[in-house]
């Protein structure tokens, strides 16, 4: 069964940071697109990064410079750094495996998602 797990969430003051997880099961994450995504206030799904075989194929423009992603493939795992949070980083995260673009995170139409973990950045 493939099945990928965000994890790593909490609440930090802005300027903070955070590092997300991606556990991947079921398949090799270097075979895969493996992607965060997150939907907050606006209640819009965002890609956030991604992956596609193993080379970095998105990162969301208003994180640029700030969230670093990166594959374990030993540990079939992805990372996210997130450095100099901002309250508007506030959001559901989660992780997903051809996860595609939904319009919803919480209700997507493709791909292999899991729970979310939560980040809250206060000012």
């Amino acid at each position: 069964e493939i099945s990928a797990v965000a994890s790593g969430g909490g609440s930090v003051q802005a300027g903070g940071s955070l590092r997300l997880t991606c556990a991947v099961s079921g398949l090799r994450i270097e075979d895969s697109h493996v992607a965060f995504y997150r939907q907050g206030a606006k209640n819009e799904c965002e890609m956030v990064s991604e992956f596609t075989y193993s080379k970095p194929s998105y990162t969301l423009r208003s994180t640029e410079g700030r969230f670093t992603a990166s594959l374990d493939s030993a540990k079939n795992t992805m990372y996210l750094q997130m450095n100099s949070l901002k309250p508007d980083d506030t959001a559901t995260y989660y992780c997903a495996i051809y996860g595609g673009w939904p319009h919803d995170c919480t209700a997507p139409t493709n791909g292999y998602w899991g729970p979310g973990t939560q980040v809250t950045v206060t000012s």
